[in-house]
């Protein structure tokens, strides 16, 4: 997935000038030494300037972590910490931020070997908000080696979004189709969060597809779809269009980055693409977001946004799915109740068209998309990649600006149920503890669109400090029965 950010964070040791120095110092040691022996070590440098509450240590300190290519921070605060220089350490970084805390060693080193950063978190913290900093600070921030490398190694999917998102574009092709306001939203925060976009028509697009053409490189990407696709390849006439596609996709992302390193692709996929172009777009559509490459349907520009989040967090391929529609009572009964702890109103079924990566998919099938053709010949709707989706956790979860150019943001974690949904697409049977609140207390209650993305795998906690760290102050989750929502009618 060459799409995604390689993060390497800088961990930089303060040090306040009437505490020792050896005390961070050596805690800084040990801390890397943890790190190193638990997770991958070039996740990290150690730089070795220790800021002694000096303005120039700090500018030292800023040049060496640049100098050594690191794209994240971790200020530790060793002993108490000179709240100056650490926070203006944190202003002039140029990228995601960290505060973590040593705790004390020993009932036997209370003396010289006491470094209260317990307390010094505490002005770090109020120093930041006065200069306005962002930073991201762990729930319990204070810990001995081990527990500060762990803290570290949860910081690093979430800098690696951080990261991700202040190099990316976002292309989309085309409006929204008519009568699909769903998916429309102001642009302005995404500039805000400084991400790029470029907006197309998908005329534009038609006019690149018409030029590849007889593409030499044609019959090879046919190939690695037949490979792909194996027995599932139910519709071998149309793999020529859909490689001709995909490489005008990727040549598009190529000639048009500038000098943006990440790309996400919101695409048009109806009414006119398929009468125009003779296919749909959602097996291609899947390959690039297996690549890391997340493309949306319907022009959803925050849902496209929103996948490239989670491929960057999780590393792995994401999806975007309709929270679609209810499971049946019959289903619940006979597959459902009493072999999983769900009510009926904690289930539902999320479904696209075709979109999703064929490693998410049970015996993928390459098939037509059956509500266009309701409309449409089935020979120009042709391109769907089918499947029940792989059960397993998932994380449900979106970043959106609503119609009043408010960025808000919800995330849920649950499960795709082993259970056989009898329809199409690309569907499953989820389930999410109190569904059926969420359902109408988050995501009807704050407007948000009918398409949320999905991570595999239970990753709120980071998507949570992600979206925290962006400043959306509006982060709905699926509260449990004891919390009600400021909407929930008490007397229900």
């Amino acid at each position: 997935m060459n799409n995604i950010a390689k993060v390497k964070i800088g961990i930089v040791a303060v040090s306040r000038d009437c505490f020792p120095a050896e005390l961070a110092i050596n805690r800084r040691k040990a801390l890397v030494e943890s790190y190193k022996k638990y997770y991958n070590a070039e996740d990290i440098y150690e730089c070795p300037v220790c800021i002694i509450e000096s303005e120039i240590d700090m500018v030292n300190a800023l040049k060496d972590i640049k100098d050594n290519d690191c794209n994240a921070l971790c200020v530790f605060l060793g002993n108490f910490g000179p709240e100056i220089s650490e926070s203006l350490l944190a202003k002039h970084f140029d990228g995601p931020v960290m505060f973590v805390a040593a705790a004390e060693e020993s009932e036997n080193d209370l003396s010289d070997g006491r470094g209260d950063a317990y307390c010094g978190m505490l002005n770090a913290s109020y120093n930041l908000k006065l200069r306005g900093v962002k930073a991201y600070i762990p729930e319990y921030p204070v810990g001995d080696a081990n527990d500060c490398a762990r803290m570290i190694n949860e910081f690093l999917p979430i800098a690696r979004a951080l990261v991700g998102l202040s190099k990316l574009k976002v292309i989309s092709f085309g409006p929204r189709p008519s009568n699909f306001l769903a998916c429309n939203a102001p642009i302005k925060q995404l500039y805000n969060m400084g991400v790029e976009i470029e907006e197309n028509s998908e005329l534009d697009l038609f006019e690149a597809f018409n030029k590849h053409e007889g593409d030499a490189r044609i019959p090879d990407i046919v190939k690695d779809m037949e490979k792909e696709l194996g027995e599932g390849n139910k519709k071998p006439e149309i793999l020529e269009k859909l490689a001709r596609y995909e490489l005008t996709l990727l040549d598009w992302i190529e000639e048009h980055k500038g000098y943006r390193e990440y790309v996400t692709i919101a695409g048009k996929c109806w009414p006119a693409f398929q009468t125009m172009f003779g296919f749909v777009p959602c097996y291609v559509n899947s390959r690039l977001t297996g690549r890391g490459i997340p493309v949306s349907c319907e022009v959803d520009i925050y849902g496209a946004l929103s996948e490239f989040i989670g491929a960057c967090v999780t590393e792995d391929v994401v999806t975007l799915l309709d929270i679609n529609n209810s499971v049946p009572k019959d289903m619940y009964e006979n597959s459902i109740k009493g072999k999983f702890d769900y009510s009926h109103s904690d289930t539902f079924m999320g479904f696209h068209c075709g979109n999703t990566c064929s490693s998410k998919l049970l015996n993928p099938v390459m098939k037509y998309q059956k509500i266009m053709a309701r409309n449409l010949p089935i020979e120009v709707t042709k391109g769907t990649l089918e499947g029940d989706i792989v059960p397993g956790d998932i994380t449900f979860y979106r970043l959106q600006s609503t119609a009043d150019n408010k960025l808000r943001a919800y995330v849920a974690e649950g499960e795709v149920l082993p259970v056989a949904t009898k329809s199409f697409g690309g569907i499953g049977v989820f389930a999410i503890k109190e569904m059926g609140r969420f359902y109408r207390h988050v995501l009807i209650e704050n407007a948000f669109p009918h398409h949320g993305a999905v991570a595999f795998g239970h990753f709120g906690k980071a998507l949570f400090e992600v979206f925290k760290y962006l400043g959306v102050e509006d982060i709905g989750y699926n509260h449990a029965k004891s919390l009600p929502y400021p909407t929930e009618n008490p007397f229900k």
